[in-house]
């Protein structure tokens, strides 16, 4: 069965975004921190890192068959118009199925539930195959920690205080979770850190 993680670049004071979905500039800095590109569908967000830095992105990107993310990260990037910048599919946790955008991009490898993140994963596992089923940050992955479905955490610090705004997992359910020591990966303008839920 694929492995559930979650993954997000996250300021040092814990918000993937700030207020007012607001310091993404500072967050995602790093992806711009060198000479080794990656490739992406949207020319208009390139990946270009240092050698260290290219290594754990290839990794994730190589590792991630498939994506789940809410209903606001949707909303926030219009589902990518159809396409993800990394190329995969996208499970989508919504309440309201957005028949006009499906209309709009019946090509797009996308596909929505209404039942909740546990069927999030269930369809997403049947998608990803072997490798890895990624779950975004912030309340769907809060969610998916919840029920017991992530079973490892991804998470790039990034040297930069937002002092509010989104939290990567915001109040948890059934605190305290234990977490396995770090595996560390010194980068440029981040840290990258990859924990598993014990």
């Amino acid at each position: 069965m694929s492995k559930v993680v979650t993954g997000a670049s996250m300021s040092l004071d814990g918000f993937i975004a700030g207020p007012g979905e607001t310091g993404f500039e500072h967050l995602f800095a790093w992806y711009q921190s060198g000479d080794v590109p990656i490739a992406s569908t949207h020319p208009e967000i390139p990946f270009n890192l240092t050698p260290s830095d290219a290594a754990y992105l290839q990794a994730w990107l190589d590792g991630v068959g498939v994506y789940i993310v809410g209903k606001r990260l949707f909303t926030l990037t219009d589902g990518w118009g159809g396409v993800h910048p990394a190329d995969k599919p996208i499970v989508v946790v919504t309440h309201t199925v957005p028949e006009q955008w499906i209309a709009e991009h019946p090509e797009a490898p996308f596909t929505f539930v209404t039942g909740g993140v546990k069927e999030a994963v269930d369809v997403a596992r049947g998608i990803a195959g072997e490798k890895m089923v990624g779950v975004s940050g912030g309340d769907v992955a809060r969610q998916c920690l919840d029920q017991g479905l992530i079973e490892e955490i991804w998470v790039d610090i990034v040297p930069v205080l937002l002092g509010g705004g989104v939290p990567l997992l915001g109040e948890l359910a059934d605190a305290p979770v234990l977490l396995e020591d770090p595996e560390i990966v010194a980068g440029t303008r981040v840290t990258h850190l990859k924990y598993r839920v014990r």
